[in-house]
């Protein structure tokens, strides 16, 4: 869809809605539970010095920077909102390119663009003015799993499986592969690695987590970033083939009630120290030059404000010289804050507000503060200070554009063998293998193999989350060209033997395989929109292709994609074998070592495997510790592989998913569909205003047909029960999407609507759009930022109907889906 501007809530939408108004959202405030006592912190020493010559620069740079530098320093803008020239004229200190955002506005730009546009926004930073001093941009991304936002870069297997290999050198030399990688497109800051200890797996994030403990983190955390940033005191130390790295996310983010993303860790300080903050120290000791605060809260209090922990264990306890970045919009959440005005941030230890969309209020607002001594000036300097620190201790005011640097515009240098052999090796040993019937494995590499399912040649769904876009969905096979998928693995192994290898996603077949491999598991995610309220995998299809497989008495062997340890009895039963192989990048030829004996199976569970679907958090030391396949569990191809029957009955419902507002013909869980007049909408039909029938799209009433009969002013809502909370959904970038048809084109103006309650909600003039598609008389889809509907004056934090279309004149349109989601393609802009 061509993208297109529309108005931000225009007089028509205001009579439709009534007079609205904007809530500030409720923040849970601070108390004694959420406060430090520092004395039981560890204390430590100063792991990098201070450089006396450094400092003596910074001083003398800050004596020169004009207010307007100092504040730039302080805040960070995402590349899809600012340009080169903002860098310039608003003396940014850093850029950062979040998980859609791409030099071109393609989530696949080819790596030549991004470092043409590391050059420009350098160069930006670097151009005269005055009498002021110049100082480099620096620009971070989420590496998190090599340099995944780059088309054929070396991906590794996600950290859960890495946790699994429990391989500290390997780690290091994972470091050193992304570092250089990155240096090739001319970046030079990652958003890793992340240390979260993950105690519930329904989090979304759970797979970006080592393990449920702080070992394999605490163990890992000084190898990968020296792999990342070379050694403390070694002369290429942050230069060279190396990077600035980032631990994150200060502090708790894995241990929020429920395992709810950006929530609240509500758990004693002990614990918040003893369980959460280890792997800091060795990270520290390693000279990691920034931390990356968390998005949740300790005992109602957000870490982005909590000054006795970012000031006083960070800096002043463990005497940490870098610097800490917030995340996505987290100030915003501080109470009192807003994303374009939180002093408050600051004041308590912050030093990079991370400001992707909200970079030019929050500057705006923060020179004012920083003007009136709202922002003291002491600590406003010493954030610049420390970020200065970092700039200089990197070498980038030396260092030129990042064309020019070590590695820059190597482009063969990304997925290259040798990188992608350290990829490979990190999948045998991230493999864990759960069942091993009658010692099936290994197979006979020579033997006739059937592989089927829908991740066996599946890189979207092999890569996960992170991988080209934020929830690493929508991407196509050429966008891997260094890749090889795990069909493409095995296909290669077996070839090589004499053996013969078919790819059949559905399982069908002619001629009798002596084996069936079944590649599923879980479909890509990232962060809030990976939240489960259960571990219960369900798949009904994958479930019955082993079943046809087991009753045909074909030995079949499972290989389980997935970012958490899930709940699948029924899986187990059904199969011969069962692999958990994680997320495992773009080396599917690993997977194919172990199963065919190139490589033995040593990887062990760094996560607790359920025995219930409702089974949700547990953990090694839980008093009530009893798992299916405790910590540390993992099979080898020479012990008993055999496992009882294992009861199949779900402990719970099945998950639903509360971003799903219709599709299929129903509405979500707890949503009604209201039709009628829009002060008067009910669930019984209006025929003299509106009418409302089933539709096909894809089955039989899948959809709804809405027709407006122009009598008279009517609305079509989808409204919640109770108000639901879109404030992270909001924060993370999301849409409103809505697949629809137009069969006749509207006859008025047609205003799009999210409300917050009475009088409170906002939205948009929609006629144009809806006449465009009438005449292309085709299927739709458009996104809706739910950014621009904040800006239309709804309060996210109470939402009580995310969707009403309202009209005056005559309209026929078919809606068959309306969900939050992450934005797809082209989306409507609200500027």
């Amino acid at each position: 869809m061509r993208r297109r501007k529309t108005a931000i809530l225009s007089v028509a939408v205001m009579a439709a809605l009534g007079a609205a108004h904007t809530a500030v959202p409720a923040i849970a405030q601070a108390n004694s539970s959420a406060v430090a006592d520092l004395q039981r912190w560890p204390a430590k020493g100063l792991a990098a010095a201070l450089d006396p010559a450094i400092e003596q620069k910074i001083d003398a740079l800050i004596a020169r920077m004009s207010l307007e530098q100092k504040v730039g320093q302080i805040i960070q803008a995402d590349i899809a909102s600012a340009t080169p020239e903002d860098v310039r004229r608003y003396h940014l200190g850093s850029i950062l390119n979040g998980g859609n955002s791409t030099p071109t506005g393609e989530y696949n730009a080819p790596a030549s663009k991004w470092l043409e546009a590391a050059d420009a926004y350098y160069a930006a930073s670097m151009k005269p003015q005055g009498d002021l001093p110049r100082i480099p941009v620096i620009w971070g991304s989420d590496a998190v799993h090599g340099h995944n936002n780059i088309v054929g870069a070396t991906l590794f297997p996600h950290n859960i499986g890495l946790g699994a290999a429990n391989d500290p050198d390997l780690m290091r030399r994972i470091g050193e592969v992304t570092a250089i990688e990155m240096r090739v497109t001319g970046l030079d800051w990652t958003f890793a690695p992340t240390l979260a200890v993950v105690r519930d797996d329904r989090w979304g994030r759970t797979y970006e987590g080592f393990g449920e403990t702080p070992d394999i983190a605490t163990s890992y955390a000084a190898p990968l970033i020296e792999g990342l940033q070379g050694k403390l005191g070694d002369d290429d130390w942050l230069r060279g083939s190396h990077i600035v790295a980032t631990a994150k996310h200060f502090l708790g983010d894995g241990g929020t009630a429920g395992g709810k993303d950006q929530g609240d860790a509500r758990i004693d300080e002990g614990r918040l120290r003893d369980v959460f903050s280890p792997p800091y120290l060795p990270a520290i000791d390693a000279g990691v030059q920034s931390i990356m605060v968390s998005f949740s809260s300790w005992n109602g209090a957000k870490m982005h404000g909590n000054a006795s922990l970012l000031t006083g264990v960070v800096k002043d306890r463990w005497n940490f010289s870098g610097f800490l970045v917030g995340d996505w919009n987290g100030h915003g959440q501080v109470e009192g804050c807003t994303v374009t005005n939180c002093a408050q941030s600051v004041i308590a230890g912050l030093d990079m507000y991370m400001a992707p969309d909200s970079w030019k209020g929050l500057y705006e607002n923060t020179l004012a503060n920083a003007r009136s001594g709202a922002l003291p000036p002491a600590r406003l300097d010493d954030a610049v200070r420390r970020i200065l620190r970092v700039k200089f201790r990197a070498g980038l005011f030396e260092a030129g554009k990042p064309s020019s640097r070590p590695y820059a515009g190597e482009f063969e240098r990304l997925g290259s063998a040798d990188h992608r052999a350290i990829a490979r090796e990190a999948v045998r040993k991230s493999l864990v293998l759960l069942k091993n019937e009658d010692g099936i494995l290994p197979l006979d590499p020579a033997a006739k193999v059937l592989v089927a399912g829908d991740g066996a040649d599946n890189l979207t769904k092999q890569t996960g989350g992170w991988t080209l876009t934020w929830q690493g969905t929508d991407t196509k096979r050429t966008d891997f060209p260094n890749a090889q998928s795990i069909w493409e693995g095995i296909e290669a192994e077996v070839t090589d033997a004499g053996g013969s290898a078919t790819l059949s996603p559905d399982g069908s077949y002619g001629d009798r395989p002596d084996v069936a491999i079944v590649v599923f598991g879980e479909d890509p995610y990232a962060e809030f929109q990976g939240d489960r309220p259960d571990v219960g995998y369900d798949d009904a299809r994958s479930l019955a292709l082993l079943r046809s497989f087991r009753a045909a008495g074909i030995p079949t062997v499972s290989v389980f994609l997935s970012g958490r340890a899930m709940w699948v009895n029924p899986f187990l039963n059904a199969s011969d074998a069962f692999v958990a192989a994680w997320l495992p990048g773009t080396e599917g030829g690993g997977v194919a070592d172990g199963l065919f004996g190139k490589s033995e199976f040593t990887g062990r569970l760094s996560y607790s495997w359920p025995r219930s679907s409702d089974q949700t958090n547990v953990n090694l030391g839980d008093a009530d510790y009893n798992p299916l396949f405790a910590y540390g569990y993992g099979l080898t191809t020479a012990e008993d592989g055999s496992l009882d029957q294992l009861p199949e009955e779900r402990a719970s419902a099945a998950p639903t998913d509360e971003n799903m507002l219709f599709s299929g013909g129903r509405v979500g869980t707890g949503r009604q569909l209201l039709i009628g007049s829009p002060g008067a909408l009910a669930t019984n039909p209006a025929p003299e205003l509106i009418t409302a029938q089933g539709a096909d799209r894809n089955a039989q009433e899948d959809a709804v047909r809405l027709r407006w009969s122009g009598s008279g002013r009517a609305a079509v809502a989808i409204a919640q029960e109770s108000g639901m909370d879109l404030t992270r959904q909001a924060n993370g970038g999301l849409a409103l999407e809505l697949e629809f048809k137009v069969d006749k084109a509207p006859t008025a103006d047609v205003n799009l609507l999210m409300t917050c309650g009475e009088e409170c909600g906002g939205g948009f003039p929609v006629r144009a759009l809806l006449t465009t598609t009438a005449e292309t008389g085709r299927w739709t889809r458009a996104s809706f930022p739910l950014n621009c509907f904040v800006q239309a004056g709804v309060d996210m934090s109470g939402v009580d109907a995310p969707l009403m279309l309202v009209t005056d004149g005559q309209l026929d349109l078919t809606l068959a889906s309306a969900r939050i989601m992450s934005p797809t393609g082209e989306q409507l802009s609200c500027k």
